[in-house]
């Protein structure tokens, strides 16, 4: 059997995900003291392929060593997969204004604000136990669902899923990059003034990059180092690899290189995925 333990801070997603995983088939159970986990485990292994347990800040053992203990006893039979939601500090803040919503922790006479950065530090043994990190922070409904599918589809199938993410380092690297690479030091096309409002999808910035050669070598070593990689990656039964490349703004290099090194890694192997975040985030590309 195969038991998906859903997890995050208030705000981040996890009904959203039950919903999806409900949808692709899965026996859903929200919010279980992590103390019956095992037993849980144990009732419904025979009945069930594919189970999914949401579990919050709410349902958490008081001493946070308790939580590894309690994994330790889940049946051997069992494939566990901890999946972990969570947004940045002001989005959190953003989404409990917006729907008036009352966070879990507030009962403790707590403010928001602090309730939130207490959740981080009662959450954060099951935080490094996972397997599978999405960031919400800049994703809607329909994307957050997307991701869950895509993520879970390359479990599944057995197959590393391989996700390249081009992001601006002035907004963040990407919380959940498995590797990052820095595309600073590139020529930048936001300094000639009939490129700086285009993207890296535009040809005429394609064209600008394309001349550099030391874009062309950058791009040509980075594919080689994850094709160099990649079997070893996969031996360890990894599901998903997110390649992060970053530049200033995330509006031109980072998104032509991930443009480019998506095209030659799908000369290789179909399970290629691309995502331009700043272009989600300022322009609403669904990319």
């Amino acid at each position: 059997m195969k038991l998906l333990v859903v997890s995050g801070r208030s705000g981040s997603g996890k009904s959203v995900a039950l919903r999806v995983l409900e949808d692709l088939g899965y026996y859903c159970v929200d919010n279980i003291p992590v103390n019956l986990l095992p037993t849980l485990a144990n009732a419904v292994m025979d009945k069930y392929e594919r189970v999914a347990i949401s579990i919050d800040v709410r349902n958490l053992p008081e001493d946070p060593d308790e939580l590894a203990e309690i994994l330790t006893y889940l049946p051997r039979k069992l494939e566990l997969t901890i999946l972990y939601l969570d947004a940045d500090h002001n989005s959190l803040i953003k989404r409990f204004s917006e729907t008036r919503r009352m966070h879990p922790l507030s009962h403790q006479s707590m403010s928001l604000d602090d309730a939130i950065l207490r959740e981080q530090q009662l959450l954060d043994p099951i935080a490094s136990r996972a397997d599978l990190y999405i960031d919400t922070t800049d994703l809607n409904v329909y994307q957050l669902s997307d991701q869950i599918r895509e993520r879970l589809l390359g479990q599944q199938s057995g197959r590393l899923v391989i996700l390249f993410e081009s992001f601006g380092f002035k907004y963040g690297i990407p919380k959940d990059a498995d590797f990052v690479f820095d595309a600073r030091f590139l020529p930048n096309p936001h300094w000639e003034p009939e490129l700086k409002p285009q993207t890296g999808l535009d040809l005429p910035v394609q064209q600008y990059l394309s001349a550099k050669q030391v874009v062309q070598d950058y791009i040509q070593q980075i594919h080689q180092f994850v094709s160099q990689w990649l079997p070893e990656l996969e031996k360890n039964n990894r599901s998903y690899l997110t390649i992060a490349i970053g530049c200033t703004g995330g509006q031109h290099r980072s998104v032509f290189i991930a443009e480019q090194l998506t095209a030659l890694l799908r000369e290789q192997r179909s399970d290629i995925q691309i995502r331009h975040r700043e272009l989600v985030r300022h322009h609403g590309h669904k990319v």
